[in-house]
């Protein structure tokens, strides 16, 4: 995987939302909910010293929160086969960056993700509704061990239209980074 270490982690945690969040089933091999660099052999154990290291140990945090997201959210795991999944328009071209939005009832997740090393602020993304969209999980979180950028904790889409779409928000998406907003919070994590 290509860049320095920070960023070999954050493509990692970048790919893992895209995957969580993009319909179909969910795989991860042995050693992947945390990073571990080799693969698994039937003849050793799985090295879980590594969750000892930050990167590490943000990467299982991350996959956690997928999860406890997919499960809590119903836009990120029904209907993955039956067209409730559409791509998002931008206001201008954005090549590396990837938008969707994912439905289940009046409930609506929108999944972004910033395949470069370059931030996008004030990006204008088409939304189906107006209103306050939550940032449910951003891999540059801090906790995950990414920089700290994002939308503290959502943003207001406003009934502009924008494409196909009847509202519109300006995010910011992180480096290398997946952001997930959602019409609907979720839950708290149980300790």
């Amino acid at each position: 995987m290509p860049g320095d270490e920070w960023q070999q982690f954050a493509n990692l945690r970048a790919m893992l939302g895209y995957m969580w969040a993009h319909p179909g089933k969910k795989l991860l091999f042995m050693g992947g909910e945390f990073a571990q660099p080799q693969g698994w052999h039937h003849e050793g154990t799985l090295d879980w010293h590594l969750l000892a290291r930050p990167l590490h140990a943000g990467v299982a945090r991350w996959v956690a929160d997928l999860n406890r997201c997919y499960r809590a959210l119903p836009a990120m795991h029904a209907h993955d086969f039956d067209g409730r999944f559409e791509w998002a328009p931008f206001e201008h071209d954005e090549p590396e960056v990837l938008a969707f939005l994912r439905r289940a009832g009046d409930q609506f997740v929108l999944a972004v993700c910033n395949m470069t090393a370059a931030a996008r602020t004030g990006l204008r993304i088409g939304m189906p509704i107006a209103g306050w969209w939550q940032e449910v999980l951003n891999s540059d979180a801090s906790v995950y061990g990414g920089s700290g950028m994002g939308n503290w904790g959502g943003v207001q889409a406003s009934a502009v239209a924008l494409g196909h779409m009847p509202a519109s928000a300006a995010i910011t998406v992180p480096p290398l980074a997946t952001v997930l907003f959602s019409t609907q919070p979720i839950p708290p994590a149980s300790s």
